[in-house]
């Protein structure tokens, strides 16, 4: 974890107009806690990415009783604080030990381990790692983190037999919603 990225990164979020619309008036994002969340619980963004933002919604307004029916995509300037970086040694070695202990706690509950789902979109043992970090810095009296950083390769490749996948991207996932500075409206510009 740290604290050396740029003080602000621009984020983007999918989302119903509608919902859009609440949060370009002020409503604060509500932060998703699905068991299957890749970086545990908080208001996800797209890192400079608004196409991959707007093609998420347009994909989930797609899937049976979504909420989404009519999808865009707002910008958020987003302050990382105190950020679990994955793209970092320091941040794969804290989810090293946040494993090590999810396997120890749950060896003693008895229950079994959390699996992550073929599809590499339901993330259940990811969630649990990031969820079980997040009690261990509690624990230890440590401050709570306040962004959590990845980068997910997904897609088909770009080209046969290449190592660049379509949907890769980095995604942020806020656990501190005073680290939201600013929701803005995406300009078409950005979306072509």
């Amino acid at each position: 974890m740290h604290r050396l990225s740029s003080s602000f990164v621009l984020g983007y979020h999918g989302c119903d107009r509608a919902v859009a619309d609440r949060l370009l008036a002020g409503e604060p994002l509500k932060p998703s806690a699905n068991e299957w969340d890749w970086l545990g619980p908080g208001a996800y963004f797209w890192e400079a990415n608004p196409k991959r933002g707007l093609e998420f919604a347009a994909e989930a307004a797609k899937r049976q009783g979504s909420s989404i029916k009519d999808p865009v995509v707002i910008g958020a300037v987003l302050d990382l604080g105190l950020c679990l970086d994955l793209t970092t040694s320091s941040g794969t070695a804290w989810i090293r030990i946040a494993h090590k202990s999810l396997v120890e706690v749950q060896k003693i509950a008895g229950k079994p381990m959390p699996r992550n789902h073929g599809d590499s979109l339901r993330r259940y043992l990811d969630c649990a790692v990031i969820k079980r970090l997040h009690g261990i810095l509690a624990e230890m009296g440590q401050p709570t983190l306040d962004t959590v950083k990845g980068v997910f390769v997904e897609g088909d490749p770009v080209y046969p037999d290449a190592g660049f996948r379509q949907k890769t991207h980095v995604q942020i996932a806020v656990c501190n919603p005073e680290c939201i500075k600013a929701i803005f409206a995406v300009p078409p510009s950005q979306l072509r």
